[in-house]
C-alpha cells in the first residue's frame, strides 16, 4: 500500500496560484466568492474538453460499473463455493458447487477484462483531451497582447503548457474512473456483505466512521500543502528559465554563483514543501493499514466465535475476511484521487484563467479594411500613461505623409518607443487617436494592421530552423525566389551564401549561429518580404558593426523606398537617410524638420546631438 501511495504522488507541481483576476499575484488563499468563480470557470473548461469524448466516457463508465460489480461478487461466490463444497462432501451433489465455481471464475475474468478495457480506452480519450487543451492554450497565448506577455512570465506559461496540462491528463486518465470505481466498490461491498450476514456488514460499515473523520483531516491538511508545492515549483521553474534565457548575461558578469544560489533556495523550498506532503501521506498510509488490520481482527474474532458456535457458515467468515482485506484499498485510491484532484483543480484554474483572458487590444465589431493603404499616419491629440499614472506622452500631434521617412531622436526616456508602440498599436492611447489613411487604428483588425505595419526591433528574434525559413516568416508560403530576392535587396545574400549550407543553414536556437549584425540583416529581409506600407525600425541598426552598417545602408534605401517609415535612430548614418527628423524630450516633440535645416540651427537640440555624433566618430 505504501508503494502504491509513493507511485501516485505528484511528479510535477508547477502550477502557480492566481488569485486576483487572471494575472493576479500568487497566493495561497482565496475568498469564498473567488473560489466559486474559479470552480465555475474550471468546470466550464473541463466540460468543453469532455464533450467531444462523451461517448468514450460513457463507455468507460459502463465498463467500470459492470466490472466493479463483478469484482465485488467474487469474495461472496468464493464463500458460497466453500459452503457448497462442504455440503457436496456430505451429499455427493457437486452441481451447485460447480455452478458457483464457474460463476466465480466468470466474475473474476469479467472484472479483469472490463477493468483492462477501461484502462485501455481512458488514456486514449485523455490524450485527445490533452491535445485539444495544448492546442487551445498555444493558439490563445499567441493571440494575447504584448501587455499580457510582459506581465505573465515565460516560466509560468511553460508551467501551464507542461506540468499543469499533465496534471489534468493524469486526473482524467486515471483519477476520475478510479474514484468512481472506488466509491462503487465501497458501496457494493457493504451491500454484498449485508446480504451475506448483517452483523458482519455492520462491523465493516462501522469502519467507515473513523475513515470519514480521517478523510476530512486529510483533505484539510493536503489542500494548503499542495498549493504551496505548486507555488514553490513555479518559482523554481521560473528561476531556471530566467537563468537559461539570460545565460549570456550570467556568464558575462560571472553571476553563476548568485544564480545557482537563488535556484538552490527555490529548489530547497520545493523540497521542503514536498516533504510536508509526503508526511501527510505517510500518516494516511499508517492509518489505513492500521484500520484495515483492526477491522479484519474484529471480524475474525467475532465471526470466528460464531463459526465455532455453529451459528455462522465457514464460507461467510471467509467472504467477510476477504471483503475486509479489500475494503480499505479503495479508501487509499480515494485519497489518491484527492491528491490528483488538488493538482487538477489548481491546474484547471490557471489554464482556464489564461484561456479566458481577452486581448487588451480587441478587434472592432465592424472592422474597416485597409486594402490599398498608402501609409499616411496621423497622431491626433494623443496622450498616454502607463499603469502607475505617470504621463509618458502628455499630448502629441503629428502628421506623417505617405512615403515619408521620419527619424525619431532624443535621449533615453524621451518617449520615442512609446510613440512607435502607439503607431504600431501594441498599446492604445488614453485620449486622442492614431490614424492610418484617415482610419482610426482601433477600427482595424489586428491581422489587417500587421499586414500594413511591420516593426523591426533591436532584438531580432530568429527561430530554430533555416535562414530561408526565418526570412519566410515575413510572408508564409513565399517562393524560394522571393526569399532570395528579399535577401539580395537588403544586402544579406552575400553572407548567407557564405554559410555552410547557404539559405538552408540551420541558425540554431535564437539564431545563435549568426552574429548580431547578421541576425539584423535577416530581419530586414523578412520585413522586405512582408512588403508593408508602414515600416517601424526601433533601434534596428544599433547592433550592426561598421562593415555591416555600411552594407545595410544600401539595403535600407531599397527597403524604405515607397514606404512610410518611422526610425528610432541613435546613429548619424541612420538619420542621414530620413526626409524628416523629430526630436523628442519629456514626451513632446521639441523639434521637427529637415535634418540639414535642423543642423544649420546651431542652438537646437538636433544640432547639439549631431555635434556629439560627429565628435564620437572622430574619437
Amino acid at each position: 500500500m505504501s508503494e502504491k501511495l509513493r507511485k501516485k504522488l505528484p511528479r510535477n507541481q508547477a502550477s502557480p496560484s492566481t488569485v486576483r483576476g487572471i494575472l493576479g499575484e500568487e497566493a495561497e488563499h482565496h475568498t469564498r466568492a473567488e473560489n466559486v468563480a474559479l470552480r465555475r470557470r474550471s468546470m466550464r473548461l473541463l466540460g468543453s474538453l469532455l464533450h467531444p469524448v462523451r461517448w468514450q466516457v460513457a463507455e468507460v463508465a459502463a465498463a467500470t460499473l459492470i466490472g466493479t460489480a463483478a469484482k465485488v461478487a467474487v469474495p461472496a461466490l468464493v464463500g458460497l463455493g466453500v459452503d457448497a463444497g462442504f455440503h457436496a462432501l456430505d451429499t455427493g451433489q457437486w452441481a451447485r458447487f460447480a455452478f458457483i465455481a464457474a460463476a466465480a471464475l466468470v466474475s473474476a475474468l469479467l472484472a479483469g477484462l472490463l477493468e483492462g478495457h477501461a484502462k485501455a480506452v481512458t488514456p486514449k480519450f485523455a490524450q485527445a483531451l490533452v491535445l485539444e487543451l495544448r492546442r487551445r492554450l498555444f493558439a490563445h497565448s499567441q493571440r494575447l497582447s504584448i501587455a499580457f506577455h510582459e506581465k505573465y512570465t515565460s516560466g509560468r506559461l511553460i508551467s501551464r503548457q507542461t506540468s499543469d496540462v499533465e496534471a489534468i491528463r493524469e486526473f482524467v486518465a486515471g483519477g476520475i474512473s478510479q474514484f468512481v470505481s472506488s466509491l462503487l466498490f465501497l458501496g457494493m461491498t457493504v451491500v454484498a456483505l449485508m446480504l451475506l450476514d448483517v452483523p458482519s456488514g455492520l462491523i465493516l460499515l462501522a469502519g467507515l466512521v473513523p475513515t470519514g473523520l480521517f478523510a476530512f483531516w486529510f483533505v484539510t491538511q493536503s489542500r494548503n500543502r499542495f498549493r504551496k508545492v505548486r507555488v514553490a515549483s513555479s518559482r523554481m521553474i521560473g528561476s531556471f528559465v530566467e537563468s537559461m534565457v539570460g545565460i549570456r548575461a550570467v556568464q558575462a558578469f560571472r553571476a553563476e554563483g548568485a544564480r545557482t544560489g537563488e535556484f538552490r533556495d527555490r529548489a530547497d523550498e520545493y523540497r521542503d514543501t514536498n516533504a510536508d506532503v509526503f508526511f501527510v501521506f505517510a500518516v494516511a498510509n499508517t492509518f489505513i493499514v492500521a484500520l484495515a488490520g483492526i477491522v479484519s481482527a474484529v471480524l475474525m474474532f467475532y465471526d470466528g466465535s460464531r463459526v465455532l458456535a455453529g451459528t455462522l457458515p465457514v464460507g461467510v467468515l471467509l467472504s467477510a475476511v476477504l471483503y475486509a482485506r479489500q475494503f480499505f484499498d479503495p479508501v487509499t485510491e480515494i485519497m489518491m484521487f484527492v491528491n490528483q484532484l488538488q493538482g487538477a483543480t489548481t491546474a484547471l484554474e490557471k489554464i482556464s484563467g489564461v484561456l479566458e483572458e481577452e486581448p487588451t487590444l480587441a478587434d472592432p465589431e465592424v472592422p474597416v479594411t485597409l486594402d490599398g493603404a498608402r501609409g499616411h499616419i496621423e497622431v491626433d491629440g494623443v496622450t498616454f500613461s502607463y499603469t502607475d499614472g505617470t504621463p509618458v506622452l502628455p499630448r502629441i500631434d503629428l502628421n506623417i505623409p505617405a512615403g515619408q521617412v521620419v527619424a525619431l531622436v532624443g535621449e533615453t526616456g524621451a518617449g520615442k518607443t512609446t510613440l512607435v508602440k502607439l503607431i504600431a498599436r501594441t498599446v492604445d492611447p488614453q485620449q486622442g487617436a492614431v490614424r492610418i489613411d484617415g482610419t482610426d487604428l482601433r477600427d482595424v483588425t489586428d491581422a489587417d494592421l500587421r499586414r500594413t505595419i511591420v516593426s523591426v526591433t533591436q532584438d531580432s528574434y530568429l527561430f530554430s530552423g533555416t535562414v530561408a525559413d526565418n526570412i519566410a516568416l515575413g510572408r508564409p508560403g513565399a517562393s524560394r525566389t522571393d526569399i532570395e530576392a528579399a535577401a539580395i535587396n537588403v544586402g544579406a545574400d552575400g553572407f548567407i551564401r557564405a554559410l555552410p549550407e547557404g539559405y538552408d543553414t540551420d541558425v540554431r536556437s535564437r539564431g545563435g549561429r549568426l552574429s548580431a549584425g547578421q541576425r539584423q540583416l535577416v530581419s530586414f529581409a523578412r520585413a522586405f518580404l512582408a512588403d508593408p506600407q508602414v515600416l517601424i525600425l526601433d533601434e534596428a541598426t544599433s547592433s550592426l558593426d561598421l562593415p555591416s552598417e555600411r552594407l545595410v545602408q544600401r539595403g535600407l534605401q531599397t527597403l524604405l523606398k515607397g514606404r512610410t517609415a518611422i526610425i528610432i535612430a541613435h546613429r548619424l548614418s541612420t538619420v542621414s537617410i530620413a526626409h524628416r527628423v523629430l526630436v523628442m524630450a519629456d514626451g513632446r516633440i521639441v523639434e521637427d524638420g529637415d535634418p540639414e535645416v535642423l543642423v544649420a540651427e546651431a542652438t537646437g537640440h538636433f544640432a547639439s546631438l549631431h555635434g556629439q555624433w560627429e565628435t564620437s566618430l572622430r574619437g
